[in-house]
């Protein structure tokens, strides 16, 4: 681990769970701490290297979308600044290297377990559903729709929360089943308000989000907004000033990364499964880079590692 590459995390704090990337640790009966690492993964495969900077880019980045939402959505966020996590829990100091702009302390909330996700695009699942059924997740769209045409209205498509491959999109009728009429249209009103900031946001900034995915939580009866929030890991970002309907579109975050391993495997030289092939030093690069970018546009500032005490030099 440097200060830049983060790979895991080892606190002196109950750990919750270890996601992909996520390392999320109790601190009290109200609080959590979650860590994002600089772990990445590829067509559903974790990568052995790092990509320095990522997780502070997902952490500030959240952090970011969260004030400028404040007043409008109830979220889990404390507080996401190093030296005030510090003040609250001063025996993970010898820490500080591991937590430095990627730890949020957030309080706890009740998991709704329903990905509420909302496409202003049509393409990834939905695209490959619609253009052998017309649907998605069960249900018609319009006719004559191209890979990447804009949704107006965008579309609420809920998925399951799977906890291993990818999440299965379901209909808003089966998510009624699982969480109640109530609480579903509560997800769905706020999935639909916070998308449309986001994309309003982000168009004059040269992204278009193409779709995106939230979470939320019970706390004290009240519904909030948890874990990341409007990230490239999280959400689909497409420069702007490349788009054009009827194709795919280059995105982002990974994009360095999936060209070269979809190049791998057209050479035969990776299966598309665990373990991965070794990245060379030009796609970490490439790939922190197009993060680093994303938060910049969006932020209208780059990334301060001096300030967050991370090292430069990438």
């Amino acid at each position: 681990m440097t200060a830049s590459a983060l790979t895991t995390t080892a606190l002196p704090l109950p750990l919750v769970r270890r996601g992909k990337v996520r390392d999320v640790y109790g601190v009290d009966a109200d609080r959590l701490l979650l860590v994002t690492t600089d772990r990445i993964s590829a067509f559903d495969v974790v990568m052995h290297e790092a990509i320095p900077y990522k997780g502070a880019v997902l952490t500030q980045l959240t952090s970011w979308w969260l004030a400028q939402l404040e007043g409008q959505v109830e979220h889990h966020l404390l507080t996401a600044d190093t030296d005030a996590i510090l003040r609250e829990l001063p025996a993970l100091a010898p820490h500080r290297a591991a937590l430095a702009g990627r730890a949020m302390l957030c309080v706890r909330a009740e998991v709704v377990p329903i990905e509420c996700v909302v496409r202003g695009y049509i393409t990834g699942s939905a695209w490959k559903e619609y253009q052998v059924h017309g649907t998605l997740a069960g249900e018609p769209l319009a006719t004559g729709l191209r890979e990447s045409d804009r949704l107006d209205p965008p579309i609420f498509s809920p998925a399951t929360k799977a906890e291993t491959g990818h999440d299965e999109n379901i209909t808003v009728s089966a998510v009624i089943d699982t969480v109640g009429a109530d609480t579903a249209a509560a997800l769905e009103r706020l999935a639909r308000e916070i998308y449309e900031f986001g994309r309003a946001a982000a168009e004059p900034r040269g992204i278009i989000v193409a779709d995106t995915k939230f979470e939320f939580g019970w706390r004290n009866g009240r519904l909030l907004l948890i874990d990341e929030v409007l990230t490239p890991d999280s959400s689909r970002f497409w420069p702007a000033d490349g788009y054009a309907p009827g194709r795919g579109q280059p995105s982002f975050d990974k994009q360095p990364l999936r060209d070269w391993l979809d190049a791998e495997r057209r050479a035969g030289r990776w299966n598309g499964e665990a373990p991965p092939p070794m990245l060379p030093p030009e796609v970490i690069a490439a790939t922190s880079l197009r993060y680093r970018d994303a938060f910049a546009r969006l932020t209208g500032a780059p990334l301060d590692l001096e300030r967050l005490g991370l090292t430069a030099g990438l």
